[in-house]
């Protein structure tokens, strides 16, 4: 028999964290690989819509409860010309896409994505060429997706069969301009003044839009943290979020090793706080800085196989990762961490939605089926809206490679006053044992138990697949107990846990 392991959490209703924006729960699509092609857009297929696109599909991206979605790149916006994607689609031209060496036939393009995210009831957060074009061009897209009318942009639209504004109000200036791999990458100094002029131009144009300024493409990169600096030097006044981006992998399977990765991504939304605050400090700005992570994700499953495409190809299979169960607990722990820092990363994109690193898999004319990494993302997305109280943990730790005193539970708390829930999330990092965790759960009298999710599995390098779609799914325990203002509950080793309370 296992052994069984013991951790104490204490949650209060009085200390808070902060509320959580709904936006935490963004996705990205991008023009690459099946993303759009055979992913969100196939018209060919048995389920697809008047529009092309496929109601399976939709459906399941609307059970994830998106409420905003990045688009068209990613390293694609760097050389995309947006224009090559309007007006009647068979005068619509095909080109070269360099980012990723792939023939984009722009047979869908701004209009049809915004139809399509109308359709799953999520917000637009646009992406700018500050690659190989600059200041005009941004201006002319803000012009043709949020003016009226009376103009030559915004009539176009409507020419195009969109009388009415598309209200976009995200918008990225550009995508990791930090990245040699970038299409027209700058320097810190370069990239601040250009994102300085378009930012002061495109809130001339629409003075409500919010703007996302270029941070580090990773943590790793030489020029971090100095890069955020010297972007926030130039930009600050006009923007209103910095990025972040990351992803973490298991090449040396080291699965202990892999769970702790949420330790570096919490370090880094922690320097770029600081830094923000540096500049404000050196401003004498009253004005704060929000973070937008809009890409994080686990990616490393295919990046093999993506050594060996052809170029040239028409939506191949590219950055197609079959997440096992570990990675799922990877994104729980990722997902924790967002919302420990709620009170200032604001906006969040799991990189990406469909086919693409993505928690949605698809097969031409065929199934659509949902990946490990759906459940956590899906269950934070429905369960984890409102405010994040701040837990104090007491828990075994273990040492890794990599990180020192790595808890073996990563827990957080969210109160959801409309609807009088308080939702834990935690995950069991343990190998081999679970965990009998006592909370302390004060000011919440009368709360009794809904439900205990738990994903886990006897295997964590299960997947799930198109022959086996429901290898690793959810499934509820009845093991929490609630006495006064004691939750005793048993979290089974390497799982990902949804506790659900309500009055």
């Amino acid at each position: 028999m296992a052994n069984t392991q013991k951790a104490m959490m204490i949650v209060d209703k009085h200390y808070k964290t902060g509320k959580v924006d709904p936006r935490l729960y963004g996705s990205f699509i991008e023009h690459l690989g099946r993303a759009v092609y055979e992913g969100i857009y196939e018209p060919d297929h048995p389920k697809a819509d008047v529009r092309g696109f496929r109601k399976d599909v939709l459906e399941l991206v609307c059970e994830l409860n998106v409420p905003i979605v990045r688009y068209p790149g990613g390293n694609f916006v760097s050389g995309y010309n947006w224009e090559d994607g309007i007006g009647p689609v068979e005068e619509r031209p095909s080109r070269l896409e360099l980012a990723w060496r792939v023939i984009e036939t722009n047979e869908v393009g701004l209009n049809e994505f915004c139809e399509w995210a109308n359709k799953v009831n999520t917000e637009v957060m646009m992406a700018v060429n500050l690659g190989t074009r600059g200041i005009q061009d941004a201006k002319n897209i803000l012009e043709y997706c949020n003016h009226p009318g009376g103009t030559y942009w915004s009539d176009l639209r409507k020419k195009h069969g969109y009388r009415d504004p598309y209200n976009i109000k995200v918008w990225c200036l550009g995508n990791e301009m930090d990245g040699p791999w970038q299409i027209g990458h700058k320097t810190a100094e370069e990239y601040g003044r250009i994102a300085y002029e378009t930012a002061k131009v495109m809130k001339w144009v629409d003075p409500e839009i919010e703007l996302v300024a270029c941070g580090s493409s990773s943590s790793k990169m030489p020029t971090f943290p100095e890069w955020e600096a010297t972007v926030l030097e130039h930009t600050y006044d006009y923007v209103d979020y910095l990025s972040l981006h990351i992803y973490y992998g298991n090449q040396d399977n080291d699965t202990p090793n892999f769970l702790a990765n949420s330790l570096d991504m919490d370090e880094f939304i922690k320097t770029v706080i600081s830094t923000c605050d540096y500049v404000k400090a050196k401003k004498r700005s009253k004005k704060k800085i929000n973070l937008s992570f809009d890409e994080w994700n686990v990616w490393y499953h295919s990046n093999e196989a993506d050594s060996k495409l052809e170029p040239w190809s028409i939506a191949p299979h590219q950055l197609e990762d079959i997440y096992n169960l570990e990675d799922a607990l990877l994104i729980g722990c990722m997902l924790i961490t967002l919302l420990k820092h709620a009170d200032r990363v604001k906006i969040g994109c799991l990189a990406q939605l469909v086919n693409v690193i993505a928690p949605i898999m698809t097969e031409k004319g065929g199934l659509a089926w949902r990946q490990t990494i759906y459940y956590p993302f899906m269950h934070a997305s429905n369960y984890g809206r409102g405010t994040v109280l701040n837990p104090i943990i007491d828990a075994p730790k273990y040492d890794t490679k990599d990180y020192m005193d790595v808890p073996i539970i990563e827990a957080i708390a969210v109160e959801n006053d409309d609807k009088d829930e308080l939702t834990i999330f935690a995950v069991n990092r343990d190998m081999e044992d679970g965990v009998d965790l006592e909370c302390t759960i004060a000011g919440y009298e009368g709360y009794k138990i809904k439900e205990h999710i738990v994903l886990d599995g006897d295997d964590v390098k299960a997947s799930n697949t198109l022959e086996n779609p429901n290898r690793i799914v959810p499934r509820n325990l009845s093991n929490a107990q609630i006495d006064g203002e004691m939750l005793f509950v048993n979290l089974p080793r390497l799982s990902w846990n949804v506790i659900r309370l309500t009055k």
